[in-house]
């Protein structure tokens, strides 16, 4: 009898450490590289606590790896001496290269196989198909996803006598040109600046106006394409804003964001266009004077134009990790997904909600009614079915070939080269790069 009260006595011990051990259990941690600093990555750590407190089983370390360019490389860095993260952000011109890395675990599959039954058609759709692979599944998960559109400075625009602008429907060209020489004639250094010029003078403009950027449907039927911005009428929009430099209608404050963000916040110029992500930072840093926003101008012969294009990132997951670990990687999604956080990431961030049924959230509260500047950008790339041209851009060293733009762009401002010289040479720069990715992944 003692013998077996005492293997009783010790069977209760076991399950005793066993399950205080279950309790004691530390969660799985999920690790997400990240390039979202300042006001918007004090939002992904809002969201990430948020993720955590919710349930016990996972914990989500997120941590900022710098630019798009530095988390890109980290993250290439770290797969290949295979310490690499659960999720890496990367930016939409990275997505053919994240495509065919053989690094990634395709979002539709982690999804389907951690028992997510997502309802992909509830996704913005402009959004998910620059994201999907050549049979339509969505191949990362979109997170931070904008599309340019056009500040302009409300007391600028009065002082000049000029009416405000539509939210909904697009100025031309034509009239952008007599806009901006009313503001210099009223004394405003500069009309308009541009940030990211590439993707807002060439790749949206190219969109909206249903023009290719490239052949074999920008990419996206193969990858034997090249470059098609040389032709007549991207060459005369370059020209037109080159001859806006004449009289300060245009001038140049950069490549990016900060220069021409700057000028627009110093008033040195009355419009400003940039991504919807810029709504969170003019609220934040303009104190002395109102501004809105207005969708990209058209061309007068473009009678419906198309949608504009994403830009921002999408979090790819990656493989060499636990099932374990990928149930607490897809839980993490998922919740990303949800009305609440897609609604706090929008309205902190000024980037779109993902999905129809937040968008319709945020609509039935009254959220557009109290700031309607932010529906803007979503109003102006769901205003057309996109098309095989205006979906987006699916290139290989797309990074490089922006760069490249970007310096034949400059020499145009700078009178080095004529707008069809420069985009000449773009189109065969950029030709060697994809012939070189097609070679390595062909």
């Amino acid at each position: 009898m003692k013998k077996r009260r005492f293997i009783f006595i010790g069977i209760l011990a076991i399950v005793a450490i066993f399950s205080a051990s279950q309790v004691m259990a530390k969660p799985v941690i999920i690790n997400w590289w990240h390039a979202m600093r300042s006001a918007r990555g004090e939002v992904c750590n809002y969201m990430i606590k948020q993720f955590n407190e919710s349930q016990s089983e996972y914990k989500v370390v997120g941590t900022n790896k710098g630019n798009y360019d530095e988390t890109v490389n980290a993250g290439v860095a770290a797969i290949r001496a295979g310490k690499q993260p659960h999720l890496l952000q990367s930016f939409e011109v990275g997505t053919q290269t994240m495509m065919l890395s053989g690094a990634i675990y395709p979002v539709y599959e982690l999804m389907k196989d951690m028992g997510y039954n997502v309802n992909w058609s509830d996704y913005l759709q402009p959004v998910l198909s620059y994201y999907m692979n050549a049979d339509g599944n969505l191949m990362s998960m979109p997170f931070n996803s904008s599309t340019p559109v056009m500040y302009y400075n409300v007391d600028l625009f009065k002082k000049a006598g000029i009416p405000m602008l539509s939210k909904t429907e697009p100025i031309t060209w034509d009239k952008m040109g007599e806009i901006t020489g009313k503001l210099v004639k009223s004394g405003v250094p500069g009309g308009m600046v541009t940030a990211w010029q590439s993707w807002t003078q060439i790749e949206n403009y190219s969109a909206i106006h249903n023009i290719a950027f490239a052949s074999r449907a920008n990419g996206y039927e193969g990858l034997d394409c090249e470059l098609l911005i040389n032709n007549p009428k991207v060459v005369n929009h370059i020209a037109r804003l080159k001859s806006w430099m004449a009289d300060n209608r245009f001038f140049y404050g950069g490549q990016k964001y900060q220069g021409p963000k700057s000028e627009f916040i110093a008033q040195n110029a009355g419009i400003y266009i940039d991504s919807i992500s810029g709504i969170a930072k003019l609220k934040k840093a303009v104190k002395d004077f109102q501004w809105d926003v207005a969708p990209l101008p058209v061309e007068s012969w473009m009678k419906e134009p198309q949608n504009s294009i994403i830009g921002g990132a999408s979090n790819w997951v990656l493989k060499g990790h636990s099932k374990e670990e990928y149930k607490g990687v897809a839980a993490f999604l998922a919740f990303l997904a949800t009305n609440r956080m897609q609604g706090f990431w929008h309205m902190q961030t000024g980037y779109f909600p993902i999905t129809l049924t937040s968008y319709k959230s945020l609509k039935e509260v009254g959220y557009f009614d109290a700031n309607p500047f932010q529906e803007v950008g979503i109003k102006q790339m769901t205003r057309r079915i996109p098309t095989k041209i205006s979906r987006g851009l699916r290139l290989g060293y797309f990074i490089q070939i922006r760069n490249i733009i970007n310096e034949e762009l400059e020499l145009v401002w700078n009178d080095t080269k004529t707008p069809q010289e420069a985009l000449d040479n773009a189109v065969k720069r950029s030709n060697v790069k994809l012939r070189e990715f097609e070679k390595i992944y062909k």
